[in-house]
């Protein structure tokens, strides 16, 4: 039996992909996750095989849960569930070892498949992601200035300006965080600097670029 986490913070959504793969016989659904955070505790609890994850969740995005459970030495393959395709946002989402990419607009075809091939110790990638990494393998990569800017800053940095942009105040990040509200400013206060923004609303329409959050 393959055993899948399935994280994703829309329970519309969250059913349908349950209900998609529960088709199969041989595929077990341990739990369900509706944020990032919960996402890496429930994996660390259940030890499932495949975490199937959206890459823009609360609190923390898939990209950064991922980031988070390699760090931890978790050996479970991690399967990204995308709308976008975008080049800097499949290279983050590489970078941060994850074993496969699937555009939500072919899931239902191609996501069986897909834990099939990653509980199978393969990659997986949607075949419009396969062909931007094919012809960007066989080019000089440009240069992505904002990516740069996304790597300067820590892993605690990218979680405070996640929040942020998804309107907490300093005292719910504190609280979210259990750290102080001092520090969540002294953080704040850090970001505006290395990012050269003088604004919240300029941190929140970065967090957008970024892909930290859905900017619809």
């Amino acid at each position: 039996m393959i055993q899948i986490v399935i994280a994703e913070d829309h329970l519309v959504v969250r059913a349908g992909i349950r209900a998609l793969l529960e088709k199969v016989g041989d595929f077990t659904i341990l739990g369900e996750a509706s944020n990032g955070v919960e996402a890496v505790e429930m994996v660390e609890k259940l030890n499932p095989d495949i975490l199937v994850m959206d890459i823009m969740m609360p609190r923390l995005n898939g990209i950064q849960a991922a980031e988070q459970l390699r760090s931890r030495k978790s050996k479970v393959g991690i399967l990204l569930l995308s709308m976008y395709s975008d080049e800097a946002l499949v290279y983050q989402a590489l970078q941060s070892g994850v074993n496969g990419y699937v555009l939500k607009s072919s899931a239902s075809d191609e996501l069986v498949n897909a834990v099939r091939e990653v509980a199978n110790g393969r990659k997986f990638l949607s075949d419009t992601v396969s062909e931007i990494v094919l012809e960007n393998a066989f080019k000089p990569h440009p240069k992505m200035e904002y990516l740069d800017l996304l790597a300067s800053l820590s892993p605690r940095e990218r979680e405070i300006m996640q929040l942020v942009a998804e309107e907490h105040t300093s005292n719910e990040i504190a609280e979210i965080l259990t750290i102080s509200e001092k520090t969540v400013e002294k953080h704040r206060a850090n970001l505006m600097e290395k990012l050269r923004v003088r604004s919240m609303a300029g941190l929140v329409r970065l967090a957008v670029k970024f892909r930290l959050v859905d900017g619809e």
